[in-house]
């Protein structure tokens, strides 16, 4: 997922070469000058050999060509200028002057450095080496460049260390290779782990895929990485965000710690979670740890918050179903909702809420065994209750309750507000009706007394908790007391509960 093709970095194997095989550091420190050099003149007083017009010449096992050259035996020391070129095997280094101190083993080279093989060319304004240390460096601008290829590495400053086989790249790095493309701050490169890591804020695109991290590595050849700091990846149809992020492109698997972030692109759902786990082989993941999943829509946002999801997908990995486990919470406008379980089937929008759920909308709480909620466009449309059913609407801040109950129960809900509910099988319905009273142009509402029915079907239509009228399928049995009259044992229904300490409030403030 990370990186397509491998970013080889094979220019190391030039510095490997150049400066392993013995490039300044021979242990023959004579220096030989071949047929074809014009001049040679040695000054007494200050022991040096300046040498001129065409040199040619031999010196620790490197061949060098220039136009000029300063020689001091006793220090081992050589200047050489312009148009300089040093061959070793099929290694060229290019130059327009360079100091090489024996003693020291240290070289300084100036102007149009160039260090080109049969694969790679290298390209700075100057570059020092320091043999002691295994240690090259180019210090204002240089360039690393595929003959063969389109592979080219920037960089303001470079270090290599031949050795270790470790190389470092800082100040505007950049990478690129036909549709890969990273940019970072710092990258180091490990040859020998075939190992790279970036320190700084970093950039990686190719393809279709584009990654940011503060840090982190990427390993060649396995095709896996871990970033770290506001890692973020980014896909076609997803976006995944966390403190830490590993990916395993073979064997499809992404983790996540640490404010976890995935957004499904398609689908538009959010999960959040401390913790998140996917294996796209077998088309799961899972987010653990203050669980959010959140279905942004235009006209509403629903969330869901749970001790862990689990999310299934399809052969296409298209998102399929999400599980919700423990501790569920719901929150939607003028609406909430827990239980202990819950499933949603994004393609059907169908949300299925089990083990005992309560759903409270406005002044309504709904209950049951379990619930099968319909959404369109996020917006619940009805709520199918099954086993130990109850609908109960508070009434004059908790002085009255009206309450349904039935076998079965469709509640049909508009904007998230309860308009009617169907009951189907041994409806039991109280209710306390109003009336308007009209006294000097005042109009107020007054409780006439409790209607008590029993039927085996009903619909009742419902405003803000009031009822507006009822539907009768079949002979009802109904009786009526007046406020003043009301028996203690017709006021609730059976397993009559109000569970507002139970509703969860909302503090959740969610930013994409």
């Amino acid at each position: 997922m990370i990186i397509k093709t491998h970013p080889t970095f094979k220019f190391a194997l030039i510095f490997s070469a150049f400066f392993l095989r013995g490039f300044l550091f021979s242990q023959n420190n004579v220096l030989e000058l071949l047929p074809g050099s014009e001049k040679i003149i040695y000054d007494e007083k200050s022991k040096k050999h300046r040498l001129i017009g065409s040199v040619n010449f031999i010196y620790q096992g490197n061949t060098m060509y220039c136009d000029s050259a300063h020689y001091q035996e006793k220090e081992k020391i050589v200047h050489a200028y312009g148009s300089v070129q040093i061959r070793k095997n099929d290694i060229n280094l290019f130059c327009d002057s360079m100091y090489y101190n024996g003693s020291q083993k240290y070289a300084k080279l100036w102007g149009h450095v160039r260090v080109r093989d049969q694969e790679y060319k290298i390209t700075s304004d100057s570059m020092d080496y320091d043999a002691k240390n295994s240690k090259a460096i180019y210090r204002n601008k240089g360039q690393v460049e595929s003959i063969i290829s389109d592979e080219k590495i920037t960089s303001k400053v470079g270090y290599f260390f031949p050795k270790t086989g470790s190389f470092f790249f800082s100040q505007k790095v950049a990478y690129r290779k036909k549709d890969l493309t990273m940019t970072t701050d710092t990258l180091q490169f490990s040859y020998e782990k075939q190992t790279v890591y970036f320190f700084g804020p970093t950039k990686v695109i190719n393809d279709s895929i584009t990654i940011f991290c503060k840090n982190g590595w990427y390993h060649v050849n396995k095709n896996e990485a871990t970033l770290y700091n506001k890692a973020e990846i980014i896909q076609k149809t997803n976006i995944i965000r966390g403190d830490t992020i590993y990916y395993n492109k073979p064997r499809q698997i992404f983790k996540g710690t640490g404010n976890v972030f995935i957004k499904d692109l398609k689908q538009n759902l959010i999960f959040l979670g401390n913790k998140g786990f996917a294996n796209d082989s077998l088309h799961t993941a899972h987010l653990s740890g203050k669980a959010v999943a959140v279905k942004l829509q235009e006209k509403d946002t629903v969330y869901v918050f749970a001790d862990s999801l689990i999310l299934k997908k399809d052969s296409l990995n298209q998102l399929e179903v999400i599980f919700a486990h423990a501790k569920v919470q719901i929150f939607q406008n003028k609406l909430e909702a827990i239980s202990d379980s819950a499933e949603y089937r994004p393609k059907i929008k169908l949300l299925k809420l089990r083990s005992n759920p309560i759903v409270w909308s406005e002044n309504a709480e709904l209950k049951g065994e379990k619930m099968d909620i319909t959404l369109n466009d996020s917006i619940i449309e009805k709520i199918e209750i099954s086993g130990k059913t109850s609908a109960l609407m508070e009434l004059d801040s908790g002085k009255f309750y009206n309450q349904l109950s039935g076998r079965e129960m469709i509640a049909w809900l508009k904007n998230n507000e309860l308009i009617h509910v169907d009951l189907l099988g041994n409806a039991w319905t109280i209710l306390y009706p109003e009336e308007e009273e009209n006294k000097d142009s005042l109009i107020s509402k007054k409780r006439m007394g409790l209607n008590r029915i029993f039927a085996s079907k009903l619909k009742v239509y419902l405003d803000s908790g009031e009822v507006t009228g009822i539907t009768y399928y079949d002979k009802p049995d109904g009786i009526f007391f007046p406020m003043d009259q009301i028996k203690p044992e017709e006021q609730f229904i059976k397993n009559f509960v109000w569970n507002a300490a139970l509703r969860p409030k909302n503090s959740f403030v969610f930013s994409d």
